[in-house]
This record gives C-alpha cells, sequence and structure tokens, in this order.
C-alpha cells in the first residue's frame, strides 16, 4: 500500500536525519526534552509517592503514556505533509537518542585515565554511569566505562530506534520516557522498592527486544563473532538485568576482554558474574574500540529498522 511506504520513508529519512544531527551536534546543550520530562516526572513524583506499587504504577502510566500520547499528537498534527512528518521524526530521534554524547564521555574519562589523571576520570566517570567512582582504581574504571558504552548502546540508541521503526514518533519518545522513569526510580533503594517497581518491569519489557539487537549486531561487527556468541550463549542469563546480561556479554565476546564482576553503586557491594571469562582484562585502548563498535552497531541498527518495515510491509501487501 502506498500509504506504509510512505511511512517508512518517513521513518527512513527521518531517522537518518536525527542520526546525522547527533553525530554532528550531540545533546541539545539546554533545554534538553529528557531533561524537561525529568523535572517533570520529579514533580508528579512528589504529588504521588507511597511506599505502594500502585502508585509507583500509576506514576509510570501518567508520565510514560502522556509522554507516548503527546508524540502521536505530534505525529497526528503534521500526518499527510512529508516534510514535515520527517522532520518530526528527525527532531524526535535527536531528542531521544544519545550515542555522540556517550561517545563524547567515554572518550573523556579514556583520556584522564591515558594521561594518569585519577581524580578527573573519577569526575566524569558520573556522567556514565551510577557506580561509586572513589571506590574504582584505573582498570576498574576503563572496565565501567565499556560496560556503560554497551548497555547504553541498547537503552540510548538501538531500543528508541526499534519502537521508533514499530511505533513512529509515539515509540520514539515512548520508549526514551519509560527508560528515564527507570533511571530515577527504578533502582532498588528503600524509597523505590515498590514505588520503582513498575517502572523496572516496564523498562524490562520494552528493552528486551533493543537489547538482543544491540547483541547480535555486536556479534556481527565486532571483532570475534565466536567469541561474542559463545560469551552470550554462556554467561548473559547470569547477569542480573535481563537485557544488560545479553549486551554485555556480546560486547564483551567481541572486543576479547572481560566485564562484569565486583562493583560498588552508593557504597552498596555488588558481586555480579564474569563475562566472558576467557577475555583479558580491560585497558584504557579498549574504550575507544568500544566506542567504534557502538557506532557501528548504530549504523546497522538504522539498516535492520528500515529493511524490517520494508519486509513487513511486503508481507501485509501479500496477504491483501
Amino acid at each position: 500500500m502506498p500509504g506504509r511506504s510512505a511511512a517508512t520513508g518517513v521513518f527512513a529519512y527521518g531517522a537518518a536525519a536525527g542520526l546525522a544531527a547527533d553525530l554532528l551536534l550531540g545533546d541539545p546543550r539546554r533545554g534538553h526534552p529528557v531533561a524537561a520530562f525529568g523535572r517533570t516526572a520529579g514533580a508528579v513524583e512528589k504529588l504521588l509517592w507511597h511506599d505502594h506499587r500502585g502508585w509507583g504504577a500509576l506514576h509510570t502510566a501518567l508520565c510514560a503514556g502522556g509522554t507516548a500520547a503527546l508524540g502521536a499528537l505530534a505525529a497526528r498534527t503534521v500526518r499527510g505533509r512529508r516534510t514535515a512528518s520527517i522532520a518530526l521524526t528527525a527532531a524526535s530521534v535527536w531528542a531521544v537518542v544519545g550515542g555522540t554524547t556517550l561517545g563524547r564521555e567515554a572518550r573523556a574519562v579514556g583520556e584522564a585515565l591515558s594521561a594518569g589523571d585519577l581524580d578527573t576520570a573519577r569526575e566524569r566517570l558520573p556522567h556514565l554511569c551510577g557506580r561509586d567512582p572513589h571506590s574504582l582504581d584505573g582498570p576498574a574504571m576503563a572496565r565501567a566505562v565499556v560496560e556503560s558504552v554497551a548497555e547504553n548502546t541498547s537503552d540510548a540508541v538501538v531500543g528508541a530506534l526499534v519502537w521508533g521503526a514499530v511505533a513512529g514518533v509515539p515509540g520514539l519518545v515512548g520508549f526514551r520516557a519509560v527508560n528515564t522513569l527507570d533511571a530515577m526510580v527504578g533502582h532498588k533503594s528503600p524509597r523505590y522498592r515498590r514505588f520503582g517497581w513498575a517502572s523496572a518491569r516496564l523498562d524490562d519489557l520494552a528493552g528486551w527486544p533493543g537489547a538482543r539487537l544491540t547483541a547480535v549486531l555486536a556479534t556481527v561487527a565486532g571483532g570475534d563473532p565466536r567469541g561474542a556468541v559463545r560469551a552470550w550463549r554462556a554467561d548473559a542469563a547470569e547477569h542480573p538485568s535481563p537485557n544488560a546480561g545479553p549486551v554485555e556479554a556480546s560486547f564483551a565476546g567481541a572486543l576479547g576482554v572481560r566485564l562484569g564482576g565486583t562493583l560498588s553503586y552508593g557504597g552498596r557491594v555488588e558481586h555480579r558474574p564474569v563475562l566472558n571469562g576467557e577475555g583479558r582484562d580491560v585497558d584504557v585502548a579498549d574504550i575507544e574500540r568500544a566506542v567504534r563498535l557502538s557506532r557501528r552497531v548504530t549504523g546497522l541498527t538504522l539498516a535492520a529498522c528500515v529493511g524490517g518495515r520494508l519486509v513487513m510491509g511486503a508481507i501485509k501487501r501479500r496477504r491483501i
């Protein structure tokens, strides 16, 4: 049908333009939509917070559902206008993906580690992950950066594009809302163990397809496909996160390094399983290798999403 073909074209051109904007400009310097969403979600939390799953589910429904509804309204407003629809898709992709900023922050920590400046590295590490930087030495920070690049390739890029391919602008902004809520309230602290339960479970569900696609593409684009598959099959299920496990394991195998082990979040020590135990310890040079792998995965994701839409469109046309 022409309508489906046109919609695929809108997504393809809009997503490509949005990724190009991210590559050239990075995240918006001021007035970032994700930051605005975070402030709004925080205000809603102040009104609704109770130590109860039901109130947390309401918070998730209002924040994530409301964001997806606004995306749907915006898409409906420009429906039938090809240029405007492409521009809206491009702006949405630029707002929700964060591949360039991810690479920039990872490289900043890597440069500090290469210079032996551990204090600067510890200052920059919280831009990437929530670990306690003061408990980490240089090699441990390098490992944390590689793990963060792997996980955020799925969360900040691939997952959003997958849902954009499935549901357009509402899928793009809805996925980012869900992922942001999980980062805000989904962790197992005393305050959020019950209130954040719905956000954490919804993030697991929404992130499932993007995490598997990330793992597949990291296997294809990495330097050791067999090692990536072996680490994914052997170790991913042992990770406490159903989505981070496949992603980090496949990156570990593709890069030939060993990830996982003991880490600390806000003074809370966790002993995570080792991923790709046959690999070597992470060194600083692996940060750049991880960033480059992330970039290759991003390009392949765009191709896979556009190709997937074309295949599904062809299947539907045959059934009509």
